[in-house]
């Protein structure tokens, strides 16, 4: 009797400790992975967008693992890059894929194992129906818009003195009116103004090289003008610049990228000037940019913000990988000019 119940208790001992050894006294779940895989890496934007990720994923207490290629260009080690990271089974992935076309088949292995893909910054772009769950990127529109205001807020007595005898023109400087961005930002700018401008003067029109936003009456008393350079290239950039800068009874400039900034800049370096009182708004960064800020030339500039583009993607990739439903989230822009530029809030933003 004594030997069967010691052999019982053996037994007990045994059971308790393989019980112990599954769920440890005090231990935790295995922490959720989810990769984040950039356009770049080295780039202070992204570097900024890293640092949105990282205070995402600490605050929702889930390991993340950040990555991209050395360029913009690198579109194979990108690939590579995601394949990587398909491999370790992510709850999640968040992506802003160089060439949607050259990651079609990593986009159906994530939906055929249940991977939820999250878009970031320019996100995948057409990507096939149903394999980007949601995108966390700036909305060009609004942030122009944002321009808009600002520049509004220095011009509007000029604006609503406007007459056709005595007209004013405002004029938008963009490199093209292709890429989805810039579209956004050109039509955003100048749908806001006339918006604005419309308020105050009775004749307002939208003219120019973005055909598919122009309105409003030939000789209307404000002009809201759109310029497209012949190419991206700086010296047509430069020449779209010189050619409106010379433009009669000019009050407003708005620059829709850091490509359109530099041409302009460029202008300005070759001859060319700003006239006295003409408000100039910029978008984006960069140290030629900064300092034209800094120094009065642009009364100020819209920036993006990539680091809640990072915070947000890791939040909606946490957020589809506990099955939860998603939608695309607008991460905002920032107006900055030589009174905050320093700021700390600011100063994460306006990457050189």
């Amino acid at each position: 009797m004594k030997k069967l119940i010691a052999v019982a208790l053996v037994l007990l001992l045994a059971v308790g400790a393989l019980a112990g050894c599954a769920t440890p006294q005090g231990g935790s779940e295995e922490k959720m992975y989810i990769s984040v895989v950039s356009k770049g890496f080295q780039h202070a934007f992204w570097q900024a967008v890293l640092k949105g990720s990282e205070d995402a994923a600490a605050e929702l207490g889930v390991e993340m693992f950040f990555t991209g290629p050395e360029s913009e260009s690198d579109v194979a080690p990108q690939v590579n890059m995601i394949n990587a990271e398909l491999a370790k089974d992510p709850a999640a992935i968040a992506l802003a894929a160089l060439d949607t076309q050259s990651v079609l088949s990593q986009l159906q292995e994530a939906q055929d194992k249940g991977i939820p893909v999250i878009g970031f910054d320019s996100g995948v772009p057409n990507a096939p129906e149903g394999q980007i769950a949601a995108t966390a990127s700036t909305n060009n529109d609004n942030a122009a818009a944002l321009g808009a205001e600002k520049m509004f807020e220095a011009i509007s007595e000029a604006v609503a003195a406007a007459t056709a005898d005595a007209p004013v023109v405002i004029s938008v400087l963009s490199q093209d009116v292709t890429s989805a961005s810039i579209q956004g930002r050109t039509r955003g700018f100048a749908v806001k103004m006339a918006e604005l401008a419309g308020a105050v003067n009775d004749s307002v029109a939208i003219t120019g090289g973005y055909d598919a936003i122009n309105q409003g009456e030939a000789g209307a008393a404000v002009e809201i003008n759109v310029v497209v350079g012949a190419t991206p290239d700086i010296t047509d950039m430069t020449n779209a610049a010189n050619g409106l800068l010379s433009a009669e009874n000019l009050i407003g400039v708005f620059l829709s990228n850091e490509g359109a900034v530099n041409g302009f800049l460029a202008a300005l370096n070759s001859g060319s000037v700003v006239p006295e009182g003409v408000a100039v708004v910029g978008f984006d960064a960069g140290s030629a940019q900064k300092a034209a800020v800094r120094e009065g030339i642009f009364m100020g500039s819209i920036t993006q913000d990539p680091y809640s583009i990072g915070y947000m993607a890791v939040e909606l990739a946490v957020a589809a990988a506990n099955g939860e439903e998603v939608a695309d989230v607008d991460t905002g822009a920032k107006w900055y000019d030589a009174t905050n530029i320093d700021d700390p809030d600011i100063a994460l933003l306006v990457y050189d």
